[in-house]
């Protein structure tokens, strides 16, 4: 019994060392409204020349299409470059669990904001929203950002391969982060952007705060946060670092590893059931 509650310990130790050292959750507010992430936020959206716009500043170049493009890109009034540099702000509060230059798609800076809310239901509900192609980044990951904080500026991609825009998204999923080839490119995933912030302009302010999942995103892709600085140990003199074992382990090692000619020739008349638990 003693050998079989060792290697569980061992197990443990060995599989629970990733999320021993990462962090499950932090606090924050509850969101009480969402708004545009660019122009005036109490701007209404309209109708007007075929296309939609955002008050008089931004209009809608492309919108969300289920299996096609996976957010909005929101452009100037005076199209072309002239948005470059404009500001873009966090639709509601938040905290930021991604906050990087990607290397790849053309997608430059990127920033994704992870909100809470409530919905009418009265459950807590989260959602990732995505500000791509940015100029530049003004908030780092693991920061907490209010509703109408600037997080960046309007961009044109990586190495400038777009016309200047911003490509925004409202996720369901916590779990895409920059993989969006993982997930169905579905309403199961996104939500339409302007029509979510539309159904939660406004929302019951709530003081207290809620935790919030953090390090959702697969390990090829992380945004691991920490709340607490994590101080490895001092190294030793030793060019090993081990772990004091108890007397009785250390003897019960000694005794499993011997290498005399006896201990090493196959255990042929026993079954691998009774070589572990010692029948």
């Amino acid at each position: 019994m003693k050998r079989i509650l060792w290697f569980v310990g061992v197990l443990f130790l060995i599989g629970g060392g990733d999320s021993a050292l990462s962090q499950s959750y932090t606090t924050g507010q509850l969101a009480d409204g969402f708004d545009w992430p660019a122009g005036k936020p109490e701007a209404p959206m309209i109708r007007k020349d075929n296309q939609t716009w955002f008050g008089t500043e931004y209009y809608l170049a492309r919108g969300f299409t289920e299996h096609g493009h996976m957010g909005e890109d929101w452009n100037g009034k005076n199209y072309g470059d002239t948005d470059l540099g404009d500001p873009v702000y966090s639709c509601a509060s938040g905290v930021v669990v991604y906050s990087e230059m990607y290397p790849g798609r053309g997608w430059g800076n990127v920033v994704i904001i992870r909100h809470a809310y409530r919905e009418k239901s009265g459950q807590v509900a989260f959602v990732d929203s995505l500000y791509g192609h940015l100029h530049y980044r003004s908030v780092r990951m693991g920061e907490k950002v209010a509703r109408g904080q600037k997080v960046g500026t309007i961009g044109k991609g990586k190495n400038g391969i777009f016309p200047a825009h911003l490509h925004f998204e409202i996720r369901k999923d916590l779990r895409v982060g920059m993989r969006r080839d993982l997930y169905p490119k579905t309403y199961a995933t996104y939500h339409s952007p302007r029509h979510f912030i539309n159904a939660h302009r406004t929302l019951r302010y709530e003081s207290r705060q809620v935790r919030i999942p953090i390090n959702t995103f697969l390990k090829s892709n992380p945004n691991r946060i920490y709340t607490t600085k994590i101080e490895a140990p001092a190294p030793t003199e030793s060019t090993t670092i081990r772990p004091e074992v108890p007397e009785t382990v250390a003897a019960a090692i000694q005794s499993e590893t011997t290498t005399s000619e006896e201990a090493t020739k196959p255990e042929k008349s026993k079954s691998l059931f009774q070589r572990l638990f010692g029948n």
